[in-house]
């Protein structure tokens, strides 16, 4: 068992080092007036800084989640270390020796594990550093420089060689005097048939460190093709390594994310290497694992969530990176800070970029581009064919919840609105409003996501008209073979119309034909109403009732796909019309509403396609887009001025 290490030597200890020098290291502070500094806490998550050190007194307080203390408090609680590892840990900043009160002076043999580890890989970065320069890590020296990186470079990031012996860095650990325990555990060294071998063999390597600057972990890339390892192999998890809780380059970059309120996020070790290098300062990037809610974390204690606070990522233009991006917006309201994507031209990484066209291209790049929820529903939608109505109400269906998900309600209002341009649905209110019903549909289930909406066409409000409620239901369900729609509702003017207008092709069919034959069930808005519409063209149309109804009615009925359906003609068939005088006159007039409300639809869609185009696509594709705009406005100019001889 560990000696006690001397009071003395851990009041030294607390004395010499500040605890606002050690906890900014993990977390940004700023004043909090009265001499003290106050930050997010990072023992729970907030959004206001409750956080508060007291730099005369050596103390922190949360008065959020009351956690409190002194440095040593502060460190072993966050990073889940021992009195004894803290105060070893402490004291090597500080460049105290200490004394253990059973004998000795600091024994390798009394230090705690997790300093051991951490000891065990700080030896382990000087070993592969000093190999670069050898015969052997030549290869790995041609890397760097076909990627720009000389050997300045190289001892800024820390980065080293693993020579491609079976156990150079285990022995040499073991000649440090760490056991063949510590050296498995650590990570550095794997098992072998004849004891320990190095897990790292041949490869170019990173040391990763955690935001205090402590190596934890180590990234290697693979040089030759005899490696039939991964092209990049990581520590595996140990007691002071988890990937999911460590950014790649957060020790250089956290004082000037701190200071710019900026963090850019990139994929690789050589992305953040050329960023830092450009001058972009403030890169870093997750270790062989997604952005996620550990990382945000990290984050939002630099950045201090503040209004102007900016996390921008740089993900691959490919279908890899966006499907990376697409993982990170999972996690975007968690973050205060505003979120971008940029990607570079012919979706070049930073590190390729710097090669190719300098350090401002770099600098250029991570300017915020485009927002990520912007991204984000962009590749949703592109999914979709948007020229059609069908395309649009399914790509809306499936971004709604995406936007429903921000929080601030004026936001959300906003990316409604250019989601709306974006979907080309000259209605901004309609899918203001569809985002906020989602919503609302999320809340109600505790946050858990928006549950199905309700079944379209599933009326509320019981019987209308001569129905019950329970009979207009199955009607509405007689979806199988018709497009989705709005709720029927008889109030509505274009319901009216449409059921009016069946009405006639099943009672009155003469006075409508030949001219309802040539409507399409997309000129019915309603879904039952277009089942019907398609019974009717699969009975031979509404010229088959001229002269012999009751055999019409009887072929109508049979073609209908349900019983739903079924019911539907039976009830349109007996039902009085709404009209005083039934002639040549309504009917034409029912002919022209249905089919001028179709054309009105269809010059919406086309002018949404115009807008989503604009000036700048394909001018044969636009000219003739813009030419059937024109003869839908001319035709439907023809229906309001001539009536049912423009049919």
């Amino acid at each position: 068992m560990a000696g006690r290490i001397n009071d003395d030597d851990v009041k030294a200890v607390r004395d010499a080092v500040p605890i606002d020098a050690v906890v900014s290291e993990y977390l940004q502070l700023r004043s909090a007036g009265g001499g003290n500094l106050k930050g997010l806490c990072p023992f729970h998550d907030e959004k206001s800084p409750s956080f508060q050190v007291s730099p005369s007194k050596g103390l922190f307080h949360c008065f959020g989640c009351q956690e409190g203390g002194d440095t040593i408090a502060f460190v072993m609680k966050l990073d889940h270390l021992s009195f004894s590892e803290t105060v070893e840990r402490l004291a090597a900043q500080a460049g105290i020796t200490l004394r253990y009160e059973e004998g000795g002076y600091n024994p390798a043999g009394q230090r705690g594990e997790r300093t051991r580890l951490v000891e065990a890989h700080k030896a382990a970065a000087l070993f592969y550093a000093e190999q670069l320069s050898g015969a052997e890590a030549e290869i790995g020296r041609t890397f760097l420089a076909e990627r720009g990186f000389d050997q300045a470079a190289a001892e800024h990031f820390g980065v080293g060689y693993s020579p491609a012996g079976w156990d150079h860095l285990t022995s040499h650990l073991r000649g440090k005097g760490f056991s063949d325990k510590e050296l498995v555990l650590s990570g550095l060294s794997q098992d072998g048939r004849r004891g320990p071998i190095d897990r790292f063999r041949g490869r170019l390597m990173w040391p990763i460190r955690d935001i205090s600057g402590e190596v934890v972990g180590f990234g290697a890339r693979k040089l030759r093709d005899d490696d039939n390892g991964p092209k990049y192999l990581n520590t595996p998890e140990t007691a002071i390594y988890k990937k999911s809780q460590v950014l790649y380059g957060v020790d250089l970059a956290k004082k000037d994310i701190a200071k710019a309120s900026r963090a850019v996020v990139v994929e690789g070790y050589t992305d953040v290497m050329a960023c830092h290098l450009a001058g972009v300062t403030t890169a870093i990037a997750t270790c062989g694992t997604a952005f996620g809610a550990d990382h945000i974390k990290i984050l939002r204690r630099l950045l201090m969530d503040n209004g102007s606070a900016r996390v921008i990522f740089t993900f691959d233009g490919d279908a890899a990176g966006q499907k990376a991006a697409l993982r990170a917006f999972e996690d975007d309201q968690k973050f205060a800070a505003e979120t971008y994507i940029a990607i570079a031209p012919d979706n070049m990484d930073p590190c390729d970029l710097r090669l190719a066209k300098g350090d401002e291209a770099v600098q250029d790049l991570v300017e915020p581009r485009t927002p990520l929820f912007e991204f984000a529903i962009r590749q949703i939608v592109s999914r979709y064919a948007l020229e059609t109505p069908a395309g649009r109400a399914a790509a809306l269906d499936e971004a709604a919840p995406i936007v429903a998900r921000i929080k601030n309600g004026a936001s959300q209002h906003e990316v409604a609105v250019q989601l709306a341009g974006i979907l080309g649905i000259l209605d901004t209110q309609f899918v203001v409003k569809r985002v906020a019903q989602v919503a609302r549909w999320a809340r109600d289930r505790g946050g858990r996501g928006p549950a199905a909406p309700p079944e379209r066409g599933a009326r509320r409000n019981g019987p209308q008209g001569p129905r019950g409620a329970q009979g207009s239901h199955d009607a509405q369900g007689a979806a199988g073979r018709g497009p989705s729609g709005p709720a029927l509702n008889l109030r509505s003017p274009a319901h009216r119309t449409e059921r009016e207008l069946l009405k006639l092709a099943l009672q009155r069919p003469e006075l409508v034909s030949p001219a309802f034959d040539a409507y399409g069930g997309d000129e019915f808005t309603a879904q039952p109403y277009a089942a019907v519409r398609r019974a009717i063209e699969d009975a031979g149309g509404a010229e088959q009732g001229v002269g012999a109804p009751f055999e019409y009615l009887a072929r109508v009925r049979d073609a209908a796909p349900n019983d739903a359906v079924r019911a539907m003609v039976t009830e349109l068939a007996v039902e009085v019309f709404h009209g005083k005088t039934i002639d040549e006159t309504y009917a034409g007039e029912q002919l022209v509403q249905v089919r001028l409300r179709a054309v009105d639809l269809r010059i919406r869609d086309v002018t949404g396609t115009l807008t989503r185009l604009g000036t700048h696509s394909d001018p044969e594709h636009y000219a003739a887009v813009q030419n059937e705009l024109w003869v839908l406005q001319q035709y439907g100019q023809s229906l309001r001025n001539q009536g049912a001889a423009a049919l």
